[in-house]
């Protein structure tokens, strides 16, 4: 008999909360505060915390940190705007930091 296997998913580092699925990685490539991160098209169960402009790598953007829904573990930001025209592919999209998530159902 075959086994069900469910959507790889990435989960909270803390408390194992699903917050965004495999599929939905556009890049990792990105950087992070802390190292290495992921852009996400989506994420779920989450807590998006209040908008504020902040110089990063690429340019002044509008964000907000992203707060894991059961445990509240900062785990990145949201791009909400992008105010240089080559970053604005980023707007709406979700970055999570690599030490911040782990794999689940691979």
């Amino acid at each position: 008999m075959a086994e069900l296997v469910g959507p790889r998913l990435y989960s909270c580092c803390n408390c194992r909360n699903n917050v965004c699925l495999h599929d939905d990685v556009i890049s990792k490539a990105f950087q992070g505060r802390n190292g290495r991160a992921f852009l996400f098209a989506h994420a779920m169960n989450i807590i998006v915390g209040p908008k504020e402009d902040r110089q990063l790598l690429t340019g002044l953007h509008t964000v907000a940190d992203i707060y894991c829904g059961d445990c509240r573990e900062v785990l990145g930001w949201k791009y909400e705007r992008a105010y240089e025209e080559t970053q604005k592919y980023k707007e709406g999209k979700f970055i999570l930091e690599k030490s911040k998530i782990v794999k689940e159902n691979w």
